[in-house]
């Protein structure tokens, strides 16, 4: 197969981020007023255009990059670099993302005289929404007034809308005069002979009365929430190596990632955003799954995930934005087009998977740390997500999870599939709502068993016994309701009917993670989700290629998304079915390997792996990076060693089986518990595996998973 390197998503942009706050440029650095690009801060674009000259023309950077995530540097050329004697002269354009933007302009000279350039900045703003720039069609509009003040060297840009209060004030520093006239800064540079001069402009948003301050012009990480946030993690993430070269890079590009995407909210500062650059928000469900597909690398972006949604709760009945009271928080966005009510997204409560998802990943936050203050902290919130999907889970009363949505403008489809097009019967129709996906009940069945354990150890041990004795019901009834043996998978989802949605997905790979299938079902379900409709040979896809609703280029009807990888990977492993995780690894593996820097995009198309596509494309407007497909890295190197936490106890539990393209792994800095433990796995002659295990205070026993034993004891 023709081999193919460093493919880019959105191969004409650069984006770089720091909390709430991301600049989008041309691949050359600068912002030429073509959607999306811009500086956005709190999904409101604050710089829609910018243009530099000097010495009359638009410099042209032939050296442009980002640099640790929330810095970018450009190099363009302005004198004739081949004269002699020297009159070479470069522009360095260096660009510092925080609450504001700094960007700092520095001519440099080698010249043997001295060399003056006139410098004209213009720039506009129109305070479009984030959604608004990624589609270039306005819900909202306003006009701007631009506001010189020369004492202050001060331009400030203010949105005409009785009804938002956002603004953002421009600024030139410089040690030569400022001026502005004709809507740009212009100032004289004298540029000592081989010597620098520079120039700053600063963009701060002024929202409701507050300025948001421009960072200092460090490549180093400033002061700020995000960015001790970040610093935190890039010290604590766990390292992997290998002498597989492929899966080394994507590791580290996906701690990388991890690191350089916390929101920096002050009740979870490390809690990841989802992507770049359309998801900068609240996001409940994407970023606790991506701190816990992420648990090997480390813990801490799960406990503040889990206290940043924890503080985000209904609280009453609020049918716009789907609110009902214990359910948590979907997404949470800032941007106008939310703050002026066009949707609902300042607080949007419509999803059914964040309520069991908490309950599941408390669970799974204890056993990897052992935290009994934090889980006995975070038990009211336990308390009233239970209480929510108790009350308002299960409408009808059958024993199932159904959603709908009461918000007109609100999602249809609030499973993990949330696309209004995702959810669709054997012929290709759309199912109308109520709807019991699949997924959803595996998510439940895993939230008793989970929330069982957390609240027997805070000391409500009959409370705990009894949700155990649900999710055994849950278990039976589900089967019973969604198996289809003909087929040898499960139903899609149950429609308003109560039928079963026959239409072969992915969702299955959910059901194994969540251990919902009885080991007699198991390997089936491996086979058909591994069945050549279904898997890529890069990934497995979100719809059957057979189905009639197919589309490779869907958001989820046959596309093939890395963060499914991750959960499925665990799941495969959790029934000990090997030979079928090896190849979603390696599939997985291979296509990090097509991308830029081994990034995993948001989502992969559903083409197939053969001669005829040397690489499967993305989703048009896939977000790169994701955090739920770095952390879809870290699940699957977890999946492959079937390694369990069990941080009371002291004790990590591992059965690693490695395939022949991955003879090594070596990790360092694992942490359970108080403990840290390196890890080295060794692929040995016959497929067998060798463990060394380095560190204090922690057992690492060789175990199967339960559910392992006994589906090997069916075969």
């Amino acid at each position: 197969m023709t081999r193919v390197r460093n493919l880019r998503v959105r191969p004409d942009l650069l984006y770089v981020a720091s909390g709430w706050s991301t600049l989008v440029t041309d691949v050359r650095g600068r912002i030429s007023g073509t959607d999306p690009q811009g500086f956005f801060a709190r999904n409101t674009r604050v710089i829609a255009r910018e243009r530099i000259t000097v010495d009359g023309r638009e410099p042209v950077p032939f050296a442009t990059a980002n640099v640790r995530g929330h810095a970018q540097l450009s190099y363009a050329e302005l004198g004739n670099g081949e004269a002699l004697p020297s009159r070479a002269a470069y522009l360095l354009t260096e660009r510092f993302v925080g609450p504001g933007l700094r960007t700092r302009l520095t001519v440099v000279s080698y010249a043997q005289q001295p060399l003056r350039f006139p410098v004209r900045i213009h720039v506009e703003a129109d305070f479009a929404d984030t959604s608004e720039a990624e589609t270039g069609h306005r819900l909202q509009v306003g006009d701007v007034d631009a506001t010189w003040d020369p004492a202050a060297g001060e331009l400030r840009l203010t949105y005409l809308r009785d009804d938002l209060d956002r603004a953002v004030a421009v600024q030139i520093r410089a040690d030569a005069p400022v001026g502005y006239a004709d809507g740009a800064f212009t100032v004289e540079l004298a540029v000592p002979p081989r010597g620098s001069t520079q120039v700053e402009l600063l963009a701060e948003p002024v929202f409701d009365g507050t300025r948001l301050p421009a960072p200092p012009a460090t490549f180093a990480e400033p002061d700020d929430s995000a960015a001790r946030a970040r610093s935190r993690l890039i010290g604590e993430l766990a390292d992997l190596s290998s002498s597989n070269f492929d899966v080394t890079a994507a590791w580290r590009c996906a701690t990388h990632d991890l690191a350089v995407l916390p929101l920096g909210e002050p009740a979870g500062p490390t809690a990841p955003i989802a992507g770049l650059p359309i998801y900068q928000e609240i996001f409940g469900r994407d970023t606790m799954t991506a701190s816990w597909q992420a648990l090997l690398a480390g813990s801490t972006m799960l406990g503040d995930s889990l206290r940043l949604i924890a503080g985000h709760v209904g609280e009453r009945l609020d049918d716009w934005r789907d609110e009902e009271p214990g359910k948590p928080l979907h997404e949470a966005r800032q941007g106008p087009v939310s703050a002026l009510g066009l949707n609902p997204f300042t607080s949007y409560y419509g999803d059914w998977s964040t309520a069991p998802d908490f309950l599941v990943f408390l669970g799974q936050y204890l056993a990897w740390t052992g935290d009994l203050e934090t889980v006995r902290e975070l038990l009211p919130t336990a308390q009233r997500t239970l209480g929510w999907i108790e009350r308002y889970g299960d409408p009808d009363g059958d024993g199932f999870l159904e959603y709908h949505s009461r918000s007109r403008a609100g999602l249809k489809n609030q499973g993990w599939k949330d696309s209004d097009t995702a959810i669709v019967d054997e012929d290709g129709q759309l199912v109308t709502n109520p709807i019991a996906t699949s997924e959803l009940q595996a998510y439940w069945y895993a939230a008793l068993r989970h929330a069982a354990v957390v609240f027997t150890v805070t000391g409500h041990p009959a409370r705990g016994a009894a949700l155990l004795a649900r999710a055994r019901a849950l278990r039976r009834r589900f089967h019973r309701a969604y198996w289809l043996p003909d087929r040898g998978c499960y139903a899609m989802a149950l429609g308003p009917d109560k039928r079963p949605v026959r239409s072969t997905n992915s969702n299955d790979g959910h059901l194994l993670a969540a251990g919902i299938v009885p080991a007699r079902a198991a390997e089936l379900v491996a086979d058909r989700l591994f069945a050549p409709d279904m898997f890529s040979g890069w990934g497995v896809r979100t719809l059957s290629a057979d189905h009639p609703a197919y589309n490779p280029f869907s958001y989820h009807r046959g596309s093939v998304w890395p963060v499914e990888a991750g959960t499925i990977g665990l799941g495969l492993a959790r029934y000990g079915c090997w030979a079928h995780l090896h190849r979603l690894a390696e599939g997985m593996f291979a296509a990090a390997s097509l991308f830029e820097e081994h990034r995993l995009p948001e989502v992969l198309s559903g083409l197939p792996r053969d001669p005829d596509h040397p690489h499967p494309g993305v989703y048009p407007n896939s977000c790169s990076p994701q955090a739920w497909s770095a952390s879809s890295i870290v699940a699957l190197v977890q999946a492959l060693l079937a390694l369990r936490p069990a941080a009371p106890l002291r004790t990590v539990f591992v059965d690693p089986h490695l395939p022949e393209w991955l003879p090594d792994l070596r990790l360092e800095g694992v942490r359970v518990g108080s403990a840290t433990v390196d890890l080295t796995v060794r692929r040995r002659r016959g497929g067998r595996t060798s463990v060394t295990a380095r560190g204090d205070r922690l057992a690492v026993v060789r175990l199967a998973p339960r559910q392992a034993i006994t589906t090997r004891r069916r075969r």
